[in-house]
């Protein structure tokens, strides 16, 4: 039988994303400052190379630490609230595997 989600109730719900959400935020404003290190650090060290350079480290950085905070958070949401124990697990049942070989 499988068992409901604690992310069913509406008030645990809106408490847990409220969480998701405050990571992201903080998540956000660490992403905005590595971004202008990165690109300060880069400026003082080589100049005004292209700004196009600016551009791509400016949006590959910022993307690839965006994702991952989102992917986490969710991983983060997901098992912080009970939600991955509320599913039903097919390979639980010990008749899908037979340890003796000779059969």
């Amino acid at each position: 039988m499988v068992q409901q989600s604690p992310l069913d109730d509406p008030e645990y719900a809106k408490f847990a994303w409220a969480r998701y959400v405050r990571l992201m935020k903080a998540m956000g404003l660490l992403t905005t400052t590595a971004v202008i290190a990165v690109l300060a650090y880069f400026y003082f060290r080589d100049g005004m190379v292209s700004i196009h350079f600016y551009i791509a480290t400016a949006l590959g950085i910022g993307v690839m630490m965006m994702l991952t905070a989102a992917l986490m958070g969710l991983v983060f949401l997901s098992s912080g609230t009970g939600h991955d124990e509320a599913i039903e697990n097919p390979l639980d049942d010990d008749d899908w595997f037979d340890d003796d070989p000779k059969d």
